[in-house]
């Protein structure tokens, strides 16, 4: 089996290059990782103490970073190694200020690894929520490198729990423990003998509650709500806008509008400003114009919608019609907003608590949509009390970071 992985892994990097020259998101998968080594080699000394992250894309990376920045503040010697898999984390986070180096990480190729691990020489490794690497875990147990897992997930149709995937089972030998969101997930690792296991929570929480400690605010967004009503629409895919550009059309309410699109593509960007019929601005066209004048406001940029989420009133993230489902609700949800989404988010735990405790509305099609933002605009009690709940959900489920860092006190002599 360890034979067909590798051979599959070989084959799987050689498409690539191929599929390379037609995909943009592809060509950045492989070019990335052409100058990872010699990044490496530029970065890390033989006499520098590391610690390694990993991060498979945005999300985990997000999930992971207030253990990175404990760490840092525990081991303050040692040099940070981060890897994401996905160009979507390492292209948007690649000038982080917590790590010393973010590269992409090389494909799981024994020679790959050899010669990763050689130039890094962690003392230390987390592997943040998923993404078993064989060759990598086997790897690091073979040099005895300590490795976490945190904020890990598991679920019954993993190739750890099937009877073929022992080659993988194998693999979870190498982490030293694991800390895990759910005790679903701690059941699993029973049954396959994994008692090293903690119930931790989710490191996200401890991440969104810490975003209320920072200066949120953003001049250009307080001139454009002007005092009103607005909402927010998170991480917007086409048949999420679909919806809320019919209701944006046909709503009667004196509201405006903050919209920022998942993909900014800019010809699908021009489409959606085109089939909106209320005075529509882009951020990329902000400067020079009153914005208080405009009823929509189109994000055509990253790494701003925390900050928008918290001039919010009501919000609707988007990708709860599209597979696997709906965005992060834990960015709103800290601010005490009321969250709507559509009808896929069973995936996500966070998700599936808030719809179950009603401070999340999920909708499935457009009338549904029209009642839940007509109760919320017109009802403030209603809007405040589902707000209420966000707010509390995030502040009663964080300590997952303390939990971890605690666990690691016993590491302070690396």
């Amino acid at each position: 089996m360890f034979f067909l992985y590798n051979l599959t892994v070989g084959i799987v990097g050689f498409a690539l290059k191929i599929l390379a020259v037609f995909s943009p998101k592809i060509k950045l998968f492989v070019a990335g990782r052409q100058t990872v080594f010699a990044t490496l080699a530029a970065t890390i000394k033989i006499t520098d103490q590391t610690i390694w992250f990993h991060a498979a894309s945005l999300g985990e990376y997000e999930q992971g970073l207030p253990v990175m920045e404990k760490v840092k503040t525990q081991f303050p010697s040692h040099k940070i190694v981060l890897t994401f898999f996905s160009p979507s984390g390492f292209e948007v986070r690649r000038n982080n200020t917590v790590a010393d180096v973010t590269v992409y990480l090389p494909l799981d190729r024994l020679d790959n690894v050899k010669q990763f691990l050689d130039l890094t020489h962690p003392d230390l490794v987390f592997f943040i929520k998923y993404e078993y690497w064989p060759n990598y875990l086997n790897e690091l147990k073979r040099r005895k490198v300590t490795t976490y897992l945190i904020s890990g997930i598991f679920r019954k149709q993993q190739l750890f729990f099937k009877w073929y995937g022992g080659f993988y089972r194998t693999a979870l030998d190498t982490f030293e423990h694991f800390f895990v969101q759910n005790s679903e997930s701690k059941a699993l690792l029973l049954t396959l003998g994994k008692t090293n296991v903690s119930v931790s929570g989710d490191t996200r929480f401890d991440r969104v509650a810490a975003i209320l400690e920072k200066d949120n605010r953003l001049d250009f967004i307080s001139e454009f709500k002007n005092n009103q009503m607005t909402i927010v629409v998170g991480s917007c895919w086409p048949k999420d806008e679909k919806l809320l550009v019919n209701f944006i059309n046909s709503t009667t309410h004196k509201i405006k509008f903050i919209l920022a699109p998942h993909n900014i593509n800019t010809e699908q960007i021009q489409q959606l400003k085109q089939s909106i019929v209320r005075k529509t601005v882009l951020f990329s066209e902000k400067e020079g114009k009153n914005l208080m004048e405009f009823e929509v406001f189109i994000i055509d940029a990253v790494g701003i919608l925390t900050k928008i989420y918290s001039e919010s009133d009501i919000v609707y993230v988007g990708g709860g019609f599209g597979n696997p489902g709906v965005h992060n609700v834990l960015e709103p949800a800290t601010f005490g907003v009321p969250i709507v989404i559509g009808p896929n988010y069973s995936h996500f735990s966070e998700a599936t608590a808030l719809v179950n405790m009603e401070g999340c509305i999920s909708i499935s099609n457009q009338e549904e949509l029209q009642e839940a933002f007509e109760n919320l605009i017109q009802n403030s009690a209603i809007r405040h009390e589902k707000g209420h709940i966000c707010s509390t959900f995030v502040r009663m489920n964080q300590g997952a970071t303390a939990m971890i860092m605690k666990h690691l006190s016993h590491e302070d002599d690396l």
